[in-house]
Formats: structure tokens, C-alpha cells, sequence
């Protein structure tokens, strides 16, 4: 019998089977943020055991509170800064050469196909789209990754999603996400790896598929996984032009990772996306999903375009397409977030930020804030926001406040209209 992705990434990194279904894997890399981290070092501190693997197998970031808006947060970010110069970590990134986590680590090509990746953050599965397997660990397993490079897992089980067809004008990886989503529901993939595969993956670029992983977990999966192909090597080649003698020996290497035609799968779901409109949420769980259309109309306060999500030059291209000419509408907020500063900086070449500037956006520092309700963008109670990000939980971007989901052109046609708006009435 034929092995999945994910079997032949644990069967490779496999160092011990503690119990039956469980297994212990090396790591390749673990991924550190100053929300969750901080409280994994401190432990290791008080424990006598302040030690790191490999100090290369560790990237750290400040990117959720950046720059510091408060005591905590710069304690927070000070515990970080220490430990990495203690372990002389030469992948830290503080503020002014930080960014979202999950945009700025595959942008280092820290991430390969065939790696094991862990961090304290349930997003950590965006990884997957280069054919590896990741996933957000608690506290516990973080520390041990920290200390001794490994992490326990439950044997997988994978769940294959096919998408096939042709998508619309105005249709975007975060609408198919969404979709797949609201089929699945949020425990439909429950302690399983979403295999995305089929032409229309196969068609996308490395950005749509982040987007499609990044929401894997929201279905309750473990993780996310495309299968590695020469988009993933072309987007890799300038980290791994010196291991492969051309680009075609790179993707020959990387077939090694892909599913066996006679793999076994706990449930295959096709989806054809020919007839797929754009998608939004409704209510606080991302599964309560409808076609834009059915909210047409329902009043926002604010625009968030950003996040781990969407907040790559695709995405802000993409919502500038709609913006460019066009004004926020009165009383309404546009807050844009590039995810990088290389992303900023290539913004700014294109002229980008001028059209989202010119039409009323303020444009923020790359930062996870405004996401999860800490900083740059937080809603009042009552106020409702269209966001490109991934979680729309009752508060979750501030108390009493709303959160629509939606791909970057649904959330500016939303900014220029002032309610939720099928974003293909607005493109030419």
C-alpha cells in the first residue's frame, strides 16, 4: 500500500514510536513568536534547563505587537531579543526587519518540501504549502522542540481535497478556503492533515496556496499540504540553486515527497470551482459561510487588509485593483498592513501604497495586531469589520465587535462602498 505526503515526511523523521499511533519526530525547524514564546523560555529558566538544539533550526520574530504598545508587550519582546542574543540565534528578527511569522520565514526560504516545522501558533500550517508538514504545538511541545529539536505526534490521517474546474473573474484561493470550510465545517478535519491537490492547485501560485493551508486549522485539521512542484521550486531557487544543478533536478527531488497513486485517505472531497462565487462569513465561526452575494448590503466600519492570510503583494495587488481611483467610503476606516517589509517594499516600487494612501487607507508597519485583537485596528463594541484574515470568533479583533472574512478584493470593494459588495461589479 501507498504512503500519503505526510507518511513518508514521518516515516523520514521518525525517531522513536513511544506507543502505538504515536510517534516521535526530529525537527527541522521551530518557529518562535514573542505571544507564546516568551512563556516557553521562562520555563526552561526556571527549570535549569535554559538550552536550545541547534540554534539554525530556530527562527524567532516580534511580530504581533510591533513596535511595543505597552510594558508587557515590550517585556515580552525584551525575553525574546535576550534569549535569542544568549543562544546566539541568527534568525531573529526585530523590529524593522520583522514581519507576520507565517509571510516573513517562507519569504527567507526557511522552509523546504519534506521538513517537519512546529511553532506556538495554530497558523503554523500555512508551512504546508510547500509540501512539508506543520503544525502549531502548545507550550509543552514548544519547549521541547526548544530543548531537545523533537515533537510528538499522533499518526495522521489525511483528508484530500480536489479542486477542479475553472475559477471566475473576481474567485481567489481565500474564497475556495472558505468554501472547503463551509463543507467541511469547523471539525470536519479533526486530527488530519487537508491534502490540497487537483488542477486548480496545481495552477496556483505559491501565495494561493499559503492562503488555502493557512485556513486548514479553522476546519480542524492538524495541518495543510500541497504536494511540491516546480511553482515551489521556482519560488525556492534562490535558497536552493547551490543543492541542484538546475531548476528540473530540484522538482525531480521533490517528487520523492508526493502521495502514492494507491495512498489511502480517510475522506476524498472533490470541489468544483467553475460555479464558485466570491465568499464571505457571517456570525462568529468560520464555517458559517455564504456566497457574497446573499450579505450584500450589510454595513461595515472598518477595512482590515492583511494578516499571515492575505497580506502578500498578491493579496495587496489584488485589493488595489479595486481601490485604484476610488475612495473609502465616509465612515468607514481602511487599514492596510503589508506582511513584510520586503512586501512593503515592493508595494511602494509598483505604487501600490500610493492607491491605498490616495484612497483613504492608512498603511501600518508589518504587524499581526489589528488580527487577533491587540493592536492596530481593534474594533469597538458593535463596530464590524471586513478582514482578510482567518478567524472570525465572537471578539476576536475586540470586544463586541463583528468580523466578516473575505478574499482582499471583497474587503475593498467593501471600503469604497461602505457595505459588504460583490467585488466583480467593481473590476473592469
Amino acid at each position: 500500500m501507498g504512503q500519503t505526503i505526510t507518511e513518508k515526511i514521518f516515516a523520514a523523521h521518525r525517531r522513536d514510536t513511544p506507543t502505538p499511533g504515536n510517534m516521535i519526530l526530529d525537527l527541522d525547524v521551530i518557529m518562535c513568536h514573542e505571544i507564546t514564546t516568551p512563556i516557553a523560555i521562562m520555563d526552561l529558566v526556571e527549570k535549569g534547563m535554559d538550552r536550545v538544539c541547534d540554534p539554525s533550526k530556530i527562527k524567532a520574530v516580534i511580530d504581533h505587537v510591533t513596535p511595543a504598545k505597552d510594558s508587557k508587550t515590550a517585556t515580552q519582546a525584551k525575553i525574546m531579543r535576550d534569549w535569542a542574543a544568549r543562544h546566539q540565534i541568527k534568525d531573529f528578527f526585530d523590529i524593522g526587519r520583522n514581519g507576520v511569522c507565517h509571510a516573513l520565514f517562507p519569504e527567507k526560504g526557511f522552509i523546504r518540501p519534506g521538513y517537519t516545522v512546529i511553532m506556538g501558533d495554530s497558523h503554523t500550517c500555512t508551512h504546508g504549502a510547500f509540501g512539508a508538514f506543520a503544525a502549531g504545538v502548545g507550550t509543552t511541545d514548544l519547549e521541547v522542540g526548544i530543548l531537545k529539536g523533537v515533537c510528538a505526534f499522533r499518526t495522521p490521517q489525511s483528508l484530500k481535497v480536489e479542486l477542479k474546474g475553472s475559477l471566475r473573474q473576481g474567485v481567489v484561493a481565500k474564497d475556495i478556503i472558505l468554501a472547503i470550510i463551509r463543507e467541511l465545517t469547523v471539525n470536519g478535519a479533526t486530527d488530519m492533515v487537508i491534502e490540497f491537490g487537483g488542477p486548480v492547485v496545481e495552477a496556483m501560485n505559491m501565495a494561493s496556496r499559503m492562503t488555502l493551508c493557512n485556513m486548514a486549522v479553522e476546519a480542524g485539521a492538524t495541518s495543510g499540504v500541497c504536494l511540491p512542484d516546480e511553482t515551489t521550486a521556482r519560488y525556492l531557487w534562490p535558497f536552493i540553486q547551490d543543492d541542484y544543478p538546475t531548476l528540473e533536478a530540484a522538482v525531480s527531488d521533490f517528487a520523492k515527497w508526493h502521495s502514492d497513486p494507491d495512498a489511502e485517505y480517510a475522506r476524498t472531497l472533490t470541489l468544483d470551482v467553475s460555479e464558485l462565487l466570491p465568499q464571505v462569513t457571517f456570525g462568529y465561526r468560520p464555517d458559517n459561510v455564504k456566497a457574497i452575494t446573499e450579505l450584500a448590503g450589510s454595513r461595515i466600519d472598518q477595512v482590515y487588509i492583511g494578516s499571515c492570510t492575505n497580506g502578500r503583494i498578491e493579496d495587496i495587488r489584488e485589493a488595489a485593483a479595486i481601490l485604484d481611483g476610488r475612495m473609502v467610503a465616509p465612515g468607514v476606516r481602511g487599514i492596510l498592513t503589508p506582511a513584510t517589509p520586503a512586501i512593503y517594499s515592493q508595494a511602494l516600487e509598483e505604487g501600490l501604497i500610493k492607491i491605498f494612501m490616495d484612497s483613504g487607507f492608512c498603511v501600518l508597519n508589518p504587524t499581526c495586531g489589528a488580527c487577533l485583537g491587540m493592536s492596530s485596528g481593534v474594533l469597538a463594541e458593535g463596530e464590524v469589520c471586513a478582514s482578510t484574515t482567518n478567524r472570525n470568533f465572537n471578539g476576536r479583533m475586540g470586544k463586541g465587535g463583528m468580523v466578516h472574512l473575505m478574499s482582499p478584493a471583497s474587503a475593498a470593494a467593501a471600503a469604497v462602498t461602505g457595505v459588504i459588495t460583490d467585488p466583480r461589479e467593481l473590476l473592469s
